[in-house]
């Protein structure tokens, strides 16, 4: 197989977007290599996800089977990909920089005994140097591989999923997978939140340690609701108990990558600015003009957030009539 090999991650057939992210940027690194782009696909639900992957610029789809490839299992999904990767040997198998994608990298880079690159923010043409994101994005380190066949994963959010239709042709590959391997079970799954999440929300309005309290939030979630939003905060919120953690944009909390961020009363620490700066734009509201978000938001009000958030909220009622 002579391609640029794309892992698609998807949940019982839904395909992540971050998928549809790495297939974007596949489609980059096969035309300056003159490849084509194909995409293998494992799992629960796997026949349900084909046709996107077709859309999104897969001319063909390798539907990994076996009878031990169930729910989601890296052990196992691992080695499936591994033995497609061996029988196969693409030039390139990519994947998305989340903890699954780089999981499933992980395991095959093992197994095979190849080098894997992981979290790529820049490829060159040929695919033997990179620059990849390290520390949360805090640090960028240039990097060279070489390899008959180069595993690497781009960081998410680093492009905006676009459609190209292609031929999208499935075929079947059975795989060996050993038993044992099925020891690892997803047995069940809560649903934290339906909806709009703090990750898929088109607005987010974060409020920081200059809020005040658990209750101050209240106007933050006014605007929220009037914008369509959700509300967000930094570290030093959760850590003072005012939100849960599931709230949190940082490193460790939830990245994101809303058409509008609002952070308000927020400093900007490294660790929450890695969760942040996926935003398309950046709006900082924050008393001090030095503060790290103000300096690196597009736009900024200095002023007090108990003052501007009603503000803001007050004239979105007043525009709707």
């Amino acid at each position: 197989m002579s391609a640029v090999l794309v892992v698609a991650e998807h949940d019982r057939g839904h395909l992540a977007t971050a998928t549809l992210e790495a297939l974007t940027s596949a489609r980059g690194i096969a035309g300056g290599l003159g490849l084509p782009v194909h995409a293998a696909i494992m799992g629960e639900g796997a026949e349900m996800a084909t046709a996107q992957l077709g859309e999104y610029g897969a001319e063909a789809i390798h539907h990994l089977t076996n009878a031990n490839l169930g729910d989601y299992n890296p052990e196992a999904w691992g080695q499936a990909l591994t033995a497609a990767v061996q029988a196969a040997s693409p030039a390139v198998v990519m994947a998305s920089g989340t903890d699954r994608g780089n999981e499933l990298m992980a395991q095959v880079a093992a197994r095979a005994d190849l080098p894997f690159v992981a979290n790529c923010v820049d490829v060159s043409p040929d695919v033997t140097s990179m620059t990849r994101s390290q520390w949360g994005g805090a640090l960028h380190e240039e990097a060279t591989l070489s390899a008959d066949t180069k595993l690497i994963s781009m960081a998410p959010l680093l492009v905006e999923a676009e459609p190209a239709p292609a031929a999208g042709a499935v075929s079947e590959m059975a795989v060996e997978v050993d038993e044992a391997l099925t020891r690892s079970v997803i047995k069940d799954r809560v649903v934290l939140s339906e909806g709009i999440t703090l990750a898929t929300a088109p607005v987010v309005i974060s409020g920081g340690r200059a809020v005040g309290s658990e209750e101050a939030f209240a106007p933050l979630e006014e605007l929220a609701a009037e914008l369509g939003g959700k509300v967000g905060c930094s570290r030093a919120v959760t850590n003072n108990g005012w939100r849960p953690h599931s709230d949190q944009v940082g490193q460790t909390g939830t990245r994101i990558a809303p058409t509008i961020y609002i952070a308000s009363g927020i400093s900007g620490a490294t660790q929450h600015w890695v969760g942040a700066m996926g935003s398309k734009n950046i709006l900082a509201i924050n008393t001090d003009p030095e503060a790290n978000m103000v300096t690196k938001a597009g736009w900024a009000v200095i002023a007090d957030l108990h003052e501007m958030i009603p503000a803001i909220t007050e004239e979105v009622k007043k525009r709707r009539g």
